[in-house]
C-alpha cells in the first residue's frame, strides 16, 4: 500500500489560524504575544514532528523561562543545546535579541553627558553586560562631561584581562579628554572590586593626572547592576 504520509514541518502556517502568532499580532497587538509565541515568529518553523510553539516552548524551559538566560548564549551553543535549532534560526534570535538591546540603549547614548554613575553605567552597560568573557574600555569625556567616545581597551578571559594604560591613555589623548571612566565587566556577576582592580585603577588615575586628565569613575558591570568606585568614596 502507497505509503501517503506528509512530512510534518512545523511551520507557522501548518498551524491552526487560532495558533499562528503572526495572525494574533494582526488581530490585537505584538504586546498580546507571549513570549513562547515572539519566539516562534522568529524562528519561523520547527523541525519533523516538533511544531514551531513546540520548540520554542521547549527552549524556553531549557533557559529556565528566563529571556535573559537565553540571550546570552552564543550561536553555536543555541544550535547545540536546541534540537532544531540551526545557524538560520540562531543568527535570527540572537539579532533579534541585539536589536532590543540596542533600542533600550538608544536613548541613553543620545542623551551623552554624564552627571552621575548611573548615565555611564546605562550609556556602556550593551556592551559589558552579557558577555562570558572580561573586557575593559574606556569613556572619554570633554570639559562639559559629554562622553566623545567609547573604546575597548582589552579583551581576555573569564575571569582577567590585561590592560596597557600606556595604551589606554593614548586612546585618551587621541580623543582630547579631559576626564576618562575606566569600565570593565565581570563575567561571575560578582561586583567586588579586587586588589588587582584597586591597584589598576590607581596607576591610571596617576597616569591621567600627569596629562592633566582626571579619572572620574571605574565601573564594574556585572549582569543587571554595577559597582561605582566615585560612588563608593574609593577615587
Amino acid at each position: 500500500m502507497e505509503d501517503r504520509t506528509v512530512e510534518f514541518t512545523g511551520r507557522i502556517a501548518d498551524l491552526s489560524e487560532d495558533d499562528r502568532p503572526r495572525e494574533k499580532a494582526i488581530r490585537n497587538d505584538i504586546r498580546a504575544l507571549s513570549n513562547a509565541e515572539l519566539l516562534a515568529i522568529i524562528l519561523g518553523g520547527g523541525m519533523r514532528g516538533k511544531s514551531v510553539m513546540d520548540l520554542s516552548r521547549e527552549m524556553l524551559a531549557k533557559a529556565d523561562n528566563s529571556l535573559d538566560i537565553l540571550s546570552r548564549m552564543r550561536v553555536n551553543e543555541m544550535c547545540r543545546t536546541f534540537k532544531g535549532v540551526g545557524p538560520a534560526k540562531a543568527v535570527s534570535l540572537a539579532a533579534a535579541f541585539e536589536l532590543g538591546i540596542r533600542c533600550r540603549d538608544e536613548k541613553a547614548k543620545t542623551a551623552c553627558q554624564v552627571t552621575s554613575s548611573k548615565d555611564a553605567y546605562n550609556y556602556i552597560r550593551g556592551h559589558l553586560e552579557r558577555l562570558d568573557r572580561e573586557e575593559f574600555w574606556i569613556l572619554t569625556l570633554n570639559r562639559a562631561n559629554r562622553i566623545t567616545a567609547a573604546e575597548c581597551v582589552s579583551r581576555g578571559g573569564t575571569t582577567a584581562t590585561l590592560v596597557d594604560v600606556k595604551l589606554l591613555i593614548k586612546m585618551a589623548v587621541d580623543r582630547l579628554a579631559s576626564g576618562i571612566i575606566a569600565v570593565h565587566n565581570h563575567p561571575s556577576g560578582n561586583l567586588h572590586p579586587s586588589i588587582d582592580d584597586d591597584k589598576l585603577t590607581k596607576r591610571i588615575k596617576d597616569a591621567a593626572k600627569l596629562l592633566d586628565m582626571r579619572l572620574l569613575d571605574h565601573l564594574i558591570i556585572g549582569a543587571d547592576d554595577y559597582f561605582s568606585y566615585n560612588d563608593k568614596g574609593l577615587l
